[in-house]
Formats: structure tokens, C-alpha cells, sequence
């Protein structure tokens, strides 16, 4: 049972052996084939024997804990290529030939201090080996076996990285070369269990420390509980009814008074109260409405600001592209180089499409204007006054359903009242104090009631009062359509009489070339636009300045009407080869003349 199965895991740290080479951990890290484990904990041995271990009884032992891991230390750079020969006091090492394979080892278990030293001479004491193996580190006990093999515990995991390192190496005692003298050492990990203790000791203390740490984030990131809600009592209500009517702490007294009518705080007693603050939250609901009202009005504000701002960009992009078609010209574009040409076009290029882009943005505001329009608005006087007197006929028949309900409520507490007398002369003097406060309260209760009749009766007989003008002024609209509708009838008999007259006139029309009032807007626009450009101009530069009146004017239908009007406009080519150009002008009064 001394021999031990034999796994380990790399810890980082620096080697302090008496070498020379800075790069020997390289080297006896291959020698000894000892590759990284990875982090799925797969045994890089699947032929080990867990039960050759140093102490019986150990189960087998998955190196990679859950949530936890080993991860490879990097290589100490201070390490010499090539293992050289360590001269001890009691001994010498002679290292292996480098052209052998390397020796083979175990998978390392997790948290091993522990090494199996096997190869010893068998005159070899605790002393030799103390003084072989101390130089990796401090070891905190020596196990030494009759059959020329030992296990070494060392204080930390460290160290384990060194003693490996000697794997291999010959050990000669003194100067003799008796056979008891000399020996093959072989390292390897040991499995035991105060290694494995320590290390699953180490584990939990990190599983613990993370799970704090997490906890703490996780309360960090832990949104705060709502205040508790104070339970109810004449002074809280009296509290939570001034908060309903203060607007900075509408929101707090609200939350709390539903709270208590949830908890089923309304009774008999305290019904009263939870009416007046269920008023109070009512009448909050106007203040919000003024409040939506005057951020409506703002975003309005800034609608027109916005429209006007784009107004002013959209006017100085187009005298910018102006600007642009006027160094196009020939006069002024022969004396420009070609890069110059070439940057002006893809300058001009580039602010046709952003205004392009402005103009359609400034379109769609409109059109959305245009569409949010109502139909109320477009509505006849008449309608508008049929909706406002419907509106004033259903404010009426709501002020008399609560002139009814506050009826009905004053007459219950007048019962109250007369059931409260009747009660009073049987109670005792104790009871006469409760009484009299109850007496009070439904007196203050009752003129506050009758206050508000009034005011109601008041507002009714308004109503009325407006109700009885709307309907005069519905009449006086009525008279006047009719006469409107006299008039109407009286000009349409004018209008069939000159029209009798005025056929032989219809008739010269139709065969005129203009064939709709649109198509005589753009004549005139277009001959007020040529008149003011007495050169000429393209027909391209024509239809930008009539895309600006109307975005769907198309350039072949401005054409074909110029085409039809021979007599107002005439087209004529300017320029020599590659310059050459078409324009349009104006011929109007020389035409005049001809017809």
C-alpha cells in the first residue's frame, strides 16, 4: 500500500535550484511530458489505478471540483535548457542522457503537496534525501519505505514543480561505486489525503467567498422596497386629504388612500372622509388635463420653430445650388481647371440631394399638418352649433343627476341627524361628548352639502341660460340658409341665360392649346419666369423652380406644353460642340403681333 497513485496540477512560481540555464523548465517540462490540464477535467491517463495509492481506502478523485478550476502556470523563465550535474555534501546527481524519452507520470490530483520518490540506493538515509530534496523547498515530512522508495510532503504545491524536475537524474553516494550506492531516482505525484482536505478546505473557503461576493452584487443591484403605508387614523386622513390637493405630493397621497381601500378601511364611520379624498383625487384630474393642454401647446411651439428654422435652411441651400449652376455656366466655367470643374459638380451634386432631402421632410410636416386636420373644423356654423348645444344639453342632464344624488345624500344625513337626537336623550353623560363632536361634524357636513347645491343651481340656471341662446342662434343660422338657398336659385337662372350667350365662346376655347385652368398657371408662371431671364433658359432649370411650387410637375409635361404654344415660347440652341445647349424664351409679344 506505499505505492501511491501519483496526479498533480502546475501552480506558479519561481525555481530557485542552482542552475545556470534560464530556459532548463522548458526543457524538464517536456522530458517529463507534462502537457496543461484543460478545463473539462478529463484524466490525461485513462489507464490510472486509483487504488495504488499511498494510503488505502482513497476513492478516485475528479481533479476539477464544480464551478472550480486548475489552471496552468506559466513557465519560469529562470530554468536551464540543459540539466546539469548537482553536486550535494553527501552525494552527487548526474543527469539523464537527453536523448532518452522523457519518464512518464501520473495525473496530478488536486491541491498535491505529496511526491513518490522511487530509485533510491539502498544505503540512501533520511538525511541524503532531506538533503536532495530540501533545495525545492521546505518539506514537512519524510516517508521511507524498506524497498528503496519513499514519499516526501512538502509545504506547498510549488515545490512539487521542483522535485519533479530531478526525475531521472543517477544519485551516487560519495565517491563509491558499490551498486548499494547508486540509483535511478523517479518522481512522481502521490495521492493523499491531507492534500486532498487541504484542497477541498481551500475550495469551499473560495465557493463561499464568491457566493458572498455575489450576494453583494446581487444587493447592490436590488431595486429599494417601497416606504410602508401607515396605517389608517383620523389625523393620517386629514394628512392625506391636504397632500391630494397639493400637486408636488399628489402621487404619495394617492398610492397611500389606495392602499387603505384595499385594506378595507372604509366603513360606516369613516365613510365621509374617504368621499372627500376621492373628491379631492377627482378634481386633480382637471389640473392634469391644463397640464397635458399646456405641453401640447409647447410641442406646437416647437413645431413651428423647427418648421421655420427648416424654412431658412431649405432658402439658402437653394441659393447655394444657384451659386452652383451659375459657376456651370460657360461664361464663367472655362476658367475654372478640371479639378476645380470636377469638385464644383460634386459639390453641386451633393447640395441637390440635401435639399432634395430638406424639401421632402418640409412636405411631409405638411402633409401630416394637412391630415390631423378634423373634420370638425371643416364642419358649417350650423353643425358646430348642434355639437355645442348637444355638448351643453348632456352637461345639463349630468348637473341634474348630481343635483339629485346631493339631494338624496342631504336627506340621509338628515335621518342621521334625527336618528342621532333620538339616541341622544336615552345615552349616558359619557357617551354625550362622542355625540356632540358626531353632531358637529354633520352640521359642518350638511352646510358644506347645501353650499354646494347652491353653487350646482347656480351653474344649472347658466346652463340653461346658454341652452336658450344657442337655439335663438340656431334659428337666426336657419333664416339665413334659406335666404342663401333664394340667392342661390335666383343666380342659377342668371348664369343658364349667359350661358346660352356665351356658347359660340366655349366654343373657341375648346380649340385653344391650353386645356385646363392648371395648364394656364403654368403658362403664366413660366412666361413671368423667362420674362425676368431674357436669355433663355434650359428646361431643366425651368422645371427646378416649378418643382418648388409643386413636387409632382414632371419635366415631359413642360415640355409638351411649351411645344403646343408655339407663338408664346420658342426654343433655341446656344453654344458650339461639346457646349451646346437648348433654351427656352419668351416670344409672347412678337407672337401677339403675328396673331
Amino acid at each position: 500500500s506505499a505505492d501511491s497513485g501519483r496526479n498533480l496540477s502546475l501552480d506558479s512560481i519561481l525555481m530557485g535550484l542552482p542552475m545556470s540555464d534560464p530556459t532548463a523548465w522548458t526543457t524538464a517540462m517536456n522530458n517529463l511530458g507534462m502537457a496543461p490540464m484543460g478545463m473539462t477535467g478529463q484524466p490525461l491517463l485513462p489507464d490510472f489505478d486509483p487504488a495504488l495509492g499511498m494510503m488505502t481506502g482513497i476513492p478516485p478523485i475528479n481533479p476539477m471540483m464544480p464551478g472550480l478550476g486548475i489552471v496552468p502556470p506559466p513557465i519560469p523563465p529562470d530554468m536551464p535548457a540543459v540539466k546539469e550535474i548537482i553536486h550535494c555534501k553527501s552525494c552527487t546527481l548526474f543527469p539523464p542522457n537527453p536523448h532518452l524519452p522523457p519518464p512518464a507520470t501520473r495525473e496530478r490530483p488536486p491541491g498535491c503537496k505529496t511526491v513518490f520518490v522511487g530509485g533510491l540506493p539502498e544505503n540512501g538515509t533520511e538525511q541524503i534525501i532531506m538533503e536532495v530534496f530540501e533545495q525545492c523547498g521546505e518539506v514537512i515530512a519524510i516517508r521511507k519505505s524498506k524497498k528503496n522508495f519513499c514519499h516526501i510532503r512538502f509545504a506547498e504545491e510549488f515545490m512539487v514543480d521542483k522535485a519533479l524536475y530531478l526525475s531521472g537524474y543517477r544519485i551516487r553516494l560519495g565517491s563509491s561505486t558499490d551498486k548499494k550506492d547508486t540509483g535511478r531516482l523517479h518522481v512522481d505525484f502521490a495521492q493523499a489525503r491531507d492534500d486532498l482536505y487541504e484542497w477541498e478546505c481551500k475550495q469551499r473557503m473560495l465557493a463561499r467567498e464568491e457566493r458572498h461576493r455575489r450576494r453583494l452584487e446581487e444587493e447592490r443591484f436590488r431595486p429599494p422596497s417601497p416606504p410602508p403605508v401607515v396605517h389608517y387614523s383620523d389625523h393620517e386622513c386629514s394628512v392625506v386629504a391636504e397632500k391630494l390637493k397639493d400637486d408636488t405630493k399628489f402621487l404619495e397621497a394617492i398610492q397611500t388612500l389606495l392602499t387603505w381601500i384595499e385594506r378595507g378601511e372604509v366603513n360606516r364611520r369613516t365613510a365621509n372622509n374617504f368621499y372627500s379624498m376621492i373628491q379631492s383625487a377627482n378634481s386633480h384630474i382637471r389640473r392634469l388635463v391644463n397640464e397635458k393642454a399646456a405641453h401640447e401647446k409647447e410641442m406646437e411651439e416647437a413645431k413651428e420653430k423647427f418648421k421655420l428654422a427648416l424654412s431658412g435652411i431649405l432658402v439658402q441651400f437653394e441659393q447655394i445650388v444657384a451659386v452652383y449652376h451659375s459657376a456651370s455656366k460657360q461664361k464663367a466655367w472655362d476658367h475654372f481647371t478640371k479639378a476645380q470643374r470636377k469638385n464644383i459638380s460634386v459639390w453641386c451634386k451633393q447640395a441637390e440631394e440635401i435639399r432634395n432631402i430638406h424639401n421632402d421632410e418640409l412636405m411631409g410636416i405638411r402633409r401630416e399638418e394637412e391630415m390631423e386636420m378634423s373634420d370638425e373644423e371643416i364642419e358649417d356654423p350650423s353643425e358646430m352649433k348642434e355639437t355645442e348645444e348637444s355638448a351643453l344639453v348632456s352637461q345639463v342632464e349630468a348637473l341634474k343627476e348630481e343635483n339629485d344624488s346631493l339631494r338624496w345624500q342631504l336627506d340621509a344625513y338628515r335621518n342621521e341627524v334625527e336618528l342621532l337626537k333620538q339616541e341622544q336623550g336615552k345615552a349616558s353623560r359619557d357617551e354625550d361628548t362622542t355625540k356632540e363632536q358626531q353632531m358637529k361634524l354633520l352640521q359642518q357636513a350638511l352646510q358644506g352639502m347645501q353650499k354646494h347645491l347652491l353653487k350646482v343651481q347656480d351653474e344649472y340656471k347658466k346652463r340653461e341660460a346658454e341652452l336658450e341662446k344657442v337655439r335663438e342662434d340656431k334659428l337666426k343660422i336657419e333664416t339665413l340658409l334659406e335666404n342663401l338657398k333664394e340667392q342661390e336659385s335666383s343666380t342659377s337662372r342668371v348664369c343658364a341665360c349667359s350661358q346660352e350667350k356665351e356658347c359660340p365662346v366655349d366654343k373657341t376655347l375648346s380649340n385653344s392649346p391650353v386645356k385646363s385652368e392648371r395648364e394656364v398657371l403654368l403658362v403664366g408662371i413660366i412666361s413671368t419666369f423667362l420674362h425676368v431671364h431674357p436669355f433663355g433658359a434650359s428646361i431643366e432649370y425651368i422645371c427646378s423652380y416649378l418643382q418648388r411650387l409643386d413636387s409632382k410637375i414632371c419635366t415631359a409635361e413642360v415640355e409638351v406644353l411649351m411645344t403646343r404654344l408655339q407663338n408664346t415660347f420658342r426654343q433655341e440652341l446656344s453654344g458650339v460642340g461639346a457646349s451646346l445647349e437648348k433654351r427656352w424664351k419668351f416670344c409672347g409679344f412678337e407672337g401677339l403681333k403675328m396673331t
